[in-house]
C-alpha cells in the first residue's frame, strides 16, 4: 500500500509523544545543570531541511523562556560562512537538532563549533548510536520516533516537544513544564477529530497553491507544513509570516489558493485581519488554533481544543499538516513513502 509507513508513524504519535516526554525530562536534568553553570551569551539552534524549520522554533522558544539571544541557522551556514554565523566573542550554546544523527551538514557544523569554542553542544534525535550522539556533551533522544519514511512525521513533532522540554527546564519553568506534560495525551483527539477531514481537504483539486502563514514561534511550525506539501506531494507551496505576506507574495493568491494559517495568540488580531484581505481576494483559509471564533474568517478549520498557551501547543499544530499532505500525496496517485528525489539521509 502506498504510504503505509507514513500513515503509520503519523497515526502513532499518540503512543510515541509520551516517550518523547519521558526522554526529554530525563536528559532535561543533566541539561538543565549545566545550561545554568554555562552563563552562555546566546543560543544556536541548527539542522538541515525539517529540522532547521525545528530550530526556527527552537530558537523562538529559547528567547521567549530564557531571555536569551537566539537563532536558528541552516548547519551549512555554520561551516560555509562561520565569520557570519558565530560569534566573534562571548560563549555560544549549540544545540543541533538531527533526526539520524547523521548528517554530513550537521555533524560538520558542529566540529567547526568545537574548533573555535570551549562551550556545551547538545544534539536532539532519534537515534542513540549515531555520530552525533557520540560526539556531543548531552543528547535528548527518542528511539521510540525513529521512522521508515523520508519525511519527518512523528520525529519531527517529537524532537519538537523534546526541545520544548528541554527548554522549559532550562529555564527552570515548572509551570510550562506542567502545560507541556498534557501534550501526550492532547495528541490522539486531534488525530481523531480531525485526519478524516484534513485527508479529504488534501485531496481537493480545487487547489493548485498552498500558502502555509505563521508568526513567531509558529513561522518554523509553518515552514514545516509547507516543506511536507512539497516533499509529499509536489504541489505549489510557500510559507511566509504573516505580515510578510503583503509585500508581494500575494500577487499569486487567486481562487485556487489554499492558505493554512497557524493562529497564534499574541498576534491574533493582525493575523486574523489579514485572512480577512485575502479571502477577499479570492483565497480559501484553512484556520488551525485554540479557541477559534465561530465568525473566524475560515472556510476549514481545525480546532485544536487543547486550552494550551502558544509556546505550550506548537506540536499540536503538526499532525494535521502532515495528514493534509499526505492526503494530498495519495490522491494524486504518489508515494508519500519516498519523495521524489529524496533521501533520509543527505552525507555528503
Amino acid at each position: 500500500m502506498k504510504g503505509e509507513h507514513t500513515w503509520s508513524e503519523i497515526q502513532s504519535q499518540a503512543e510515541v509523544w509520551p516517550a518523547a516526554w519521558r526522554h526529554a525530562l530525563e536528559a532535561s536534568r543533566r541539561i538543565s545543570a549545566a545550561y545554568r553553570a554555562g552563563e552562555f551569551s546566546e543560543a544556536i539552534f541548527i539542522g538541515c531541511g525539517s529540522t532547521h524549520y525545528l530550530s526556527l522554533s527552537a530558537a523562538a522558544l529559547a528567547s521567549g523562556l530564557l531571555g536569551l539571544r537566539s537563532r536558528g541557522l541552516p548547519s551549512s551556514e555554520v561551516f560555509l560562512f562561520p565569520s557570519q554565523a558565530l560569534p566573534r566573542q562571548g560563549k555560544p550554546w549549540l544545540v543541533a537538532i538531527s533526526r539520524s544523527g547523521e548528517t554530513t551538514e550537521t555533524i560538520k557544523a558542529v566540529r567547526l563549533f568545537r574548533e573555535r569554542f570551549d562551550s556545551e553542544v547538545i544534539t536532539i534525535g532519534n537515534y542513540p548510536e549515531s555520530t552525533l550522539a557520540q560526539e556531543c556533551d548531552d543528547a535528548v533522544l527518542i528511539p521510540e520516533a525513529q521512522e521508515q519514511s523520508i519525511a519527518q512525521t512523528r520525529s519531527f513533532a517529537s524532537m519538537l516537544l523534546a526541545a520544548q522540554v528541554t527548554l522549559g527546564a532550562c529555564a527552570g519553568n515548572e509551570e510550562y513544564l506542567s502545560q507541556l506534560s498534557r501534550l501526550p495525551q492532547a495528541v490522539g483527539p486531534v488525530l481523531q477529530r480531525h485526519t478524516e477531514p484534513m485527508q479529504k481537504l488534501g485531496a481537493d483539486d480545487r487547489f493548485d497553491t498552498f500558502i502555509f502563514l505563521g508568526s513567531g514561534p509558529f513561522f518554523g511550525i509553518a515552514s514545516e507544513g509547507m516543506l511536507k506539501m512539497k516533499e509529499m506531494s509536489l504541489s505549489h507551496s510557500e510559507a511566509f509570516h504573516y505580515l510578510e505576506f503583503r509585500h508581494g507574495p500575494k500577487s499569486i493568491v487567486n481562487r485556487r489558493t489554499l492558505i493554512a494559517a497557524l493562529l497564534s495568540d499574541s498576534a491574533r488580531e493582525d493575523e486574523l485581519r489579514l485572512l480577512r484581505e485575502m479571502r477577499q481576494l479570492g483565497a480559501s483559509v484553512l484556520l488551525i488554533g485554540d479557541d477559534i471564533a465561530a465568525d473566524a474568517p475560515a472556510d476549514f478549520v481545525v480546532e485544536l481544543g487543547s486550552g494550551l498557551p502558544e509556546l505550550a501547543r506548537l506540536p499540536l499544530c503538526l499532525p494535521p499538516l502532515q495528514v493534509f499532505a499526505y492526503g494530498r500525496s495519495i490522491a494524486r496517485g504518489l508515494d508519500p513513502d519516498t519523495p521524489t528525489n529524496l533521501s533520509a539521509v543527505v552525507v555528503l
